[in-house]
């Protein structure tokens, strides 16, 4: 069911894929229960390339061969959704635990690899299908829920699936983010970092295609109840760009495995990674592209942070950049959750060490909530954070500090060294620590933590750790 020979595996690295996650992700989005819960916790809005990548990680994970990995991974997941809960608009309660919620979401994986290939020109076979159905049940399976969860048989799934569709699903604030607010906002990734006149241009040219692609593929019933508009000629779009992006499977093995690209669409220029050399002078010409591009178009100069170390953010920026994970302008807990979150997964902390980073980040909420939520909302604005800034340093964002580092250093020694960093940071030592054979102090570490947190300085190693999207 899992490793090199599934289904599952060879569908990973078709470029298609990327259309039909896509597509997955909207279908999930319209499950109320789903919908409330990415609006509330997720990073999906101020964060997206790290979202994506964390989800390709996981979905590695799980369908790898390494059992131990699998179980770990599930065990990892099953911690993270148990988190999850709460309310929505309207008063009705999410639980990301809900075995029937969680069925939907593999529902939606299995459903959109079937939908590619049959966009893509190349419809599987019954015994493919069924034996690609039997894979998604497995996935289920491997976190612990019931296999009823699902239907039993692919004759019942599809009866499943058309019942869904028609009376479950809705047109959600978060459907409504992800397709017609995500792509006009979509910041750059690593990779194009510091060229915003390049992605923007690009990014004003993919993001419509993008959308109406993504909902000329819906199924029709759903579009119809949401209200989704009928653009003319996006049906004929959508299959071209199935067609054209199953033309890949052509070129040679490698070049498009999805893990090469992901690698790659992350690197960061500074990395000590050998191919960040090219990557710096593709940079470099992109920029001079950029400038000519400025001269001919309408697009507004952007300017990105500056390399290095420096001068610290204005209040506002620092907000926003760092503190306001979710995106919804509001520091609440779960933004430090997000935070806690991804470090977890950084370091890939299992318990105890997961909860005690959770329960140290919960005392910081509880630290700021008493010190700056000045209206008693239960959130703190943007204009409470700026009146309060000199708050934001704390005793128990040092105690965040301290968990962290002992989290990062594994061997106990009371140092970071170079692959405990690159662990943390995805990059070597170069960026922040001087000489060699340097190592990154306790006290070192907590106070460039303190620095970054509070504002008071940029840092070479935790902006892209908490800052970038």
């Amino acid at each position: 069911m899992f490793g090199p020979d599934s289904q599952f595996h060879r569908f990973f690295n078709d470029p298609r894929w990327a259309l039909a996650m896509l597509r997955a992700t909207v279908l999930e989005a319209a499950h109320p229960q789903i919908g409330a819960a990415l609006i509330d916790n997720s990073t999906f809005v101020a964060h997206p390339w790290r979202r994506l990548r964390n989800t390709l990680v996981s979905l590695q994970r799980m369908f790898g061969p390494d059992e131990e990995t699998r179980q770990r991974e599930a065990a990892r997941l099953n911690r993270l959704h148990a988190r999850l809960s709460g309310t929505d608009a309207r008063n009705r309660p999410y639980d990301a635990m809900d075995p029937q919620v969680r069925a939907w979401v593999v529902a939606t994986l299995f459903e959109s690899s079937v939908t590619m290939c049959r966009l893509g020109g190349q419809p599987l076979d019954q015994t493919t299908m069924n034996q690609l159905y039997a894979e998604f049940q497995a996935l289920l399976a491997a976190f612990g829920d019931q296999a009823g969860h699902l239907p039993p048989t692919l004759q019942e799934f599809w009866q499943y699936y058309d019942h869904m569709v028609q009376e479950e699903l809705e047109s959600t604030e978060a459907l409504r983010i992800i397709l017609y607010k995500l792509f006009d906002h979509l910041p750059a990734p690593p990779l194009l970092d510091g060229l915003p006149t390049v992605w923007a241009a690009g990014r004003a040219l993919a993001g419509p295609v993008i959308g109406a692609i993504t909902v000329a593929s819906l199924p029709e019933p759903f579009r119809r109840r949401a209200g989704l508009p009928e653009i003319p000629g996006a049906q004929t779009l959508m299959q071209s760009a199935y067609v054209a992006a199953g033309l890949a499977r052509f070129l040679p093995d490698g070049w498009l495995r999805t893990e090469n690209v992901t690698s790659l669409l992350f690197l960061s220029p500074d990395s000590d990674d050998p191919r960040a050399a090219t990557l710096t002078a593709l940079r470099g010409r992109m920029k001079r592209a950029g400038a000519l591009f400025r001269l001919v178009t309408p697009f507004p100069a952007q300017h990105g942070p500056a390399e290095g170390a420096g001068p610290g953010r204005d209040a506002e920026e620092f907000f926003t950049a760092v503190l306001d994970q979710t995106g919804d302008g509001y520091l609440d807990w779960p933004d430090l959750a997000a935070m806690a979150r991804e470090l977890s997964s950084r370091l890939d902390l299992d318990e105890p060490a997961e909860t005690k980073l959770y329960h140290a980040y919960a005392e910081w909420w509880r630290e700021l909530q008493t010190a700056l939520d000045t209206d008693g909302d239960g959130r703190i604005s943007k204009e409470e954070y700026a009146a309060g800034v000199p708050s934001l340093a704390g005793p128990a964002l040092i105690r965040v500090a301290e968990v962290l580092f002992s989290a990062t250093d594994k061997d106990g020694n009371q140092f970071i060294d170079a692959d405990e960093y690159r662990a943390l940071f995805r990059t070597g030592f170069r960026r922040t620590v001087t000489g060699a054979d340097a190592s990154y102090s306790r006290s070192a570490f907590v106070k460039d933590f303190l620095s970054f947190m509070s504002g008071r300085e940029r840092s070479t190693a935790f902006d892209p750790l908490l800052a970038e999207a």
